[in-house]
């Protein structure tokens, strides 16, 4: 990217437009054109600011990268994102100065929308300012800086002032490709509109048939959408957002996106029961070593898995295999097998799966559509685990209970259709984790370790300590700073709420679940709907009088004082600029904890000795996840061990793409790339330590 070219484009279409808005006096559009005209000179003076900012970090930001060969750090991203703002502000800009004086231009809608990027553009200039303080206190390379250090505090104090509802509104998914902005857009309107019939306390149908009321108005007033989504998010309620991701979980949902996934002959759900097992030595296979049980904060409980596998195999029909599912009906699907077909031999493969939703969210069956779709591509049975949630069950119960699934697989591996010659463990965000935690548990009990990890995404260092790429937190829509300390306290058991997990849920509950789930997708069908048969001016002019009320709130937060508990510091920002303050300040308290600092909740941290023997890792990260630094440094961490790993970043994607698998070619591309690196530790003989390819 030439950035020369691209600031000297946005002066040209600032003066463009400045000179075309000023004058005559006899403009039709008076307000409005003053608006744009004071819009335009803010974002003339934030591109003036920024120039050296970029130039100053795109210089540097290269030497952060894994390799040559991989560029991807959270430099790079922030300022990635900062180029798709600009980008479309010069697009917004020449359409207005060449179409401004025409009868029919949307004068109040583009005035908007123009002021809208001009607040995304000043939020964006204060974090590049903090990525700025980065490169300076940070050693050479390091993305992360020392631990509870001064810009960790400056961020997560700007975090809970800084406004962030420009980002939700008119420029939701900017950062996106325009195949993307849809489906976030969908996303975003369903959680404003679920939490909003949440704080209300309906339940069942009730919150359905308010969030149906509800979802429209969101679709139509942008502004109104942000804001809901910043108050939402400002302070969140963990209950709410773990209700909002289980709507995922219930049978209706799950089976509307059944009719589009690849069908599978196996997908068993197990319970197993909490016995010893015992397990050979690596180092002398004729000695064996006891593994126990789960017993974190209750004792010993069972562990539930889903055995998912494209075509039946020998052991998948087993009556000991049957004897361990938890479904009332018949568990495999007879009807997918051909009549009079045989079991196919067992696979000398075996992947097991840990999923993701931040240890607070999700099982195997959020994640079941990409395991079928894998099950068929690389022809082996998937055995996923659905350990236990937290805040009711924080570290260590799921590194335990995917420990144990871990092993109980490699003892039966004949029961899931496989004689696991190689075996391979597989996740996403937190599964990521888990799948390098549970091979150091392997490695530190002297049990065979997995013979390669295929982590998308993880999560390796569970601190909300600053880097570049955690940035991203202060406007990301699925993993903003409030969401993410909220599940790293409730893992670490800071905000712990144990209990016994209970067997079941009633039939009754799960059929308002399973309905309130069907009005809510019927709900957003409605809002698309009638956003159809809305002229577009109308959309444009319907909520003005709401949006003048958001703009004389916004002037009050460019000028709203800073208590000094949310702001001041030894940080500041050069002088005469400051970003937009929200009105509603955010409660983050970073507390210590032990747990956060033990290697097995952050991987990153862990020793060389504690790493030295992990198999081949393979990371997958996207570019404008918030988690990206986690990965490279992770990478680094083990290239510089001289532990095998490769790491791939895929461009525009969200954290938690798989989960959104089978809604954009790019998501494809990704899933795809994710297949590739399980195929090769399956298909691996010798590999060097430290590769891309």
């Amino acid at each position: 990217m030439d950035w020369i070219a691209v600031f000297t484009s946005l002066e040209a279409v600032c003066k463009e437009n400045i000179t075309a808005l000023s004058g005559p006096p006899d403009l039709p559009y008076g307000d409005v054109s003053r608006r744009l005209v004071t819009c335009m000179r803010k974002i003339q003076d934030h591109g003036r600011a920024l120039e050296p900012v970029v130039s100053g970090i795109t210089a540097v930001y290269h030497h952060y990268d894994f390799d040559s060969d991989t560029p991807g750090n959270g430099y790079r991203t922030l300022v990635k994102v900062l180029q798709s703002c600009l980008l479309h502000i010069i697009h917004n800009g020449r359409y207005i100065a060449s179409n401004c004086h025409r009868a029919f231009f949307r004068a109040d809608h583009n005035a908007s929308e123009m002021e809208a990027y001009g607040s995304v553009l000043c939020q964006l200039r204060a974090l590049l300012y903090i990525a700025q303080g980065m490169l300076h206190d940070n050693s050479p390379g390091q993305l992360y800086g020392e631990q509870d250090g001064e810009l960790s505090r400056w961020l997560v104090r700007e975090y809970a002032s800084m406004h962030k509802a420009c980002f939700y509104g008119r420029c939701l998914g900017f950062q996106f490709s325009s195949s993307l902005r849809p489906i976030l857009q969908s996303l975003i309107i369903s959680m404003v509109s679920f939490g909003e019939s949440y704080e209300k306390q309906h339940s069942g149908l009730g919150m359905a048939a308010f969030s149906l009321l509800t979802s429209g108005k969101y679709v139509i007033d942008p502004e109104l959408r942000g804001e809901e989504y910043e108050r939402i998010t400002q302070n969140l309620d963990m209950k709410f957002w773990k209700s909002f991701w289980n709507l995922t979980e219930s049978e209706l949902v799950s089976g509307f996106a059944s009719l589009t996934s690849t069908l599978v002959q196996v997908n068993l759900t197990l319970t197993i029961p909490p016995e010893p097992l015992l397990l050979p030595l690596v180092s002398d296979p004729r000695l064996s070593t006891p593994v126990s049980p789960p017993v974190a904060h209750w004792g010993p409980g069972p562990v539930n898995m889903r055995l998912i596998s494209y075509e039946l195999r020998e052991g998948q029909d087993s009556k000991e295999l049957l004897a361990f599912t938890r479904t009332e009906a018949p568990p495999i699907s007879l009807s997918l097998v051909p009549f009079g077909a045989q079991k196919r031999p067992p696979s000398p493969w075996l992947l097991i799966h840990f999923h993701g939703g931040g240890f607070v969210s999700q099982t195997s069956k959020s994640h079941e559509n990409y395991l079928k779709s894998w099950s068929k591509d690389l022809n082996v049975p998937i055995l996923s685990v659905d350990y236990s949630l937290a805040p009711e069950a924080p570290f260590p119960r799921a590194l335990e209970e995917c420990f144990y699934a871990y092993c109980w697989a490699l003892k039966n591996c004949h029961l899931l259709g496989s004689t696991a010659e190689r075996v391979c463990l597989a996740g996403d965000s937190a599964g990521g984790n888990l799948c390098i935690t549970v091979s150091m548990r392997a490695i530190a009990c002297g049990v065979r370790i997995p013979d390669g990890i295929m982590a998308a995404y993880p999560a390796t260092l569970l601190t909300i300590e600053a880097s570049p790429s955690r940035l991203l937190t202060s406007f990301d829509l699925l993993l903003p700073l409030g969401v993410l300390s909220k599940c790293i306290n409730a893992y670490t058991g800071v905000d712990s709420e144990t209990v016994q997990p209970t067997e079941g849920i009633s039939t009754l509950s799960a059929l308002g679940r399973d309905t309130a789930s069907l009005i809510s997708d019927l709900s957003h069908g409605a809002s698309k709907w009638i956003q159809s048969f809305i002229p577009a001016e109308v959309l444009g002019s319907w909520s003005s009088s709401h949006r003048r009320s958001l703009d004389n709130k916004a002037h009050q937060r460019s000028v709203l004082p800073c208590s000094p508990d949310s702001s001041s510091g030894p940080r500041d920002y050069p002088e005469g600029f400051a970003p937009l303050r929200s009105e509603r300040l955010s409660v983050i308290q970073p507390r210590s904890c032990p747990s956060v600092k033990n290697p097995f909740v952050s991987p990153l941290l862990a020793s060389d000795d504690l790493l030295r023997g992990l198999p081949h890792v393979h990371l997958v990260a996207s570019a404008l996840d918030a988690l990206l630094d986690d990965s490279v440094m992770f990478a680094r961490k083990l290239r510089n061990m001289g532990q095998p790993v490769t790491l791939r970043v895929v461009e525009d994607l969200p954290h938690g793409f798989l989960s959104l698998s089978g809604y954009a070619e790019e998501i494809k591309v990704a899933s795809d790339i994710c297949v590739q690196r399980i195929r090769q530790v399956f298909q691996q003989t010798t590999l060097p330590c430290c590769t891309r390819k």
